[in-house]
């Protein structure tokens, strides 16, 4: 009953990390990567002394190509240029091989028109899961009708997942303004996992709430939604935890560990899978009980 008495908290705490996420998407945009607004990734290991990314920069800077320079392993770099022409290409390696003996690894290119279509179609794939998972939602709870209806179970989960995208996109975009990190391909892939890994720990929950409501029906036991709603969530707290934390230390190893490549990809799943895990225990199933409340205070004003 902790978290349904003191809801109000966890309420005023995802909507500071949503309002935060919000002001900085819109204060900073998105610093989105070659594959939505178009450009060149080169990437150059050298084989014996290895520059300084200082040094790489400066060295590339002459050209004047919007270069983002990242590092990649021991001896490798990440150059990433906007779109350039095969003189400018072979300019750049020459500029990068006057600072010791280095071996192009690989280059790729994408035009904006490329990068544009898979911006839509990433927000696309976005918005159609959310409409198939409210759909589910909806459908699953079809049954259930009181006190809350079975669309305002979908209607939840989705807010509970508009939580989950809003808050890893804030800090991306943060750490895009600061760091330089880029929005991707990728990073769209962790969204759609993390949207996935949220409503399945959300059903859980409102599952557990379904059957308690069935329960106590059955017994013909007057129990107020709210005890209903808190006995759902001490039920299912533990499982949503430890689930949650088995993937995390997976994802951290992976940050820690793993290649350059993945980093920002774990990173995102981090975050994402902590928002949906805070959401599904914390926001999710006491919006039913503060839906519940404006039922009846509407009723009463009737």
């Amino acid at each position: 009953m902790f978290i349904v008495k003191y809801r109000k908290i966890f309420y005023t705490i995802s909507a500071i990390l949503m309002i935060g996420s919000i002001v900085s998407i819109f204060s900073w945009g998105l610093n989105l990567g070659i594959d939505f607004k178009g450009g060149a990734a080169l990437e150059v290991e050298y084989t014996k002394t290895v520059p300084t990314r200082d040094v790489v920069e400066s060295s590339i800077a002459p050209l004047s190509l919007g270069s983002l320079v990242k590092p990649m392993g021991d001896k490798g770099f990440l150059i990433k240029t906007r779109s350039i022409t095969d003189a400018e290409r072979e300019s750049l390696v020459q500029a990068l091989q006057k600072n010791g003996d280095m071996d192009v690894k690989q280059f790729s290119s994408i035009g904006p028109v490329l990068g544009v279509e898979a911006m839509k179609k990433s927000l696309v794939s976005i918005v159609l899961v959310l409409i198939c998972i409210v759909l589910f939602v909806t459908f699953a709870f079809r049954h259930v009708s009181e006190p809350v209806s079975s669309w305002k179970y979908g209607l939840i989960t989705v807010f509970a997942l508009l939580h989950d995208v809003l808050i890893p996109t804030g800090v991306f975009v943060f750490l895009g303004h600061f760091q330089g990190v880029e929005i991707d391909t990728l990073f769209v892939t962790a969204i759609l996992v993390v949207l996935g890994f949220s409503v399945h720990d959300t059903i859980v929950v409102f599952d557990r709430v379904r059957e308690n409501l069935r329960i106590a029906n059955s017994h013909n036991e007057k129990k107020e939604f709210a005890n209903i709603v808190g006995e759902s969530i001490n039920q299912t707290f533990t499982r949503s935890i430890n689930t949650s934390l088995t993937t995390l230390l997976a994802l951290f190893v992976l940050f820690f560990v793993g290649g350059e490549a993945t980093k920002m990809f774990s990173l995102a799943l981090i975050v994402g899978i902590t928002a949906g895990t805070y959401s599904s225990v914390f926001l999710g199933s006491p919006l039913l009980v503060t839906m519940d409340a404006w039922q009846e205070k509407n009723k009463k004003k009737k």
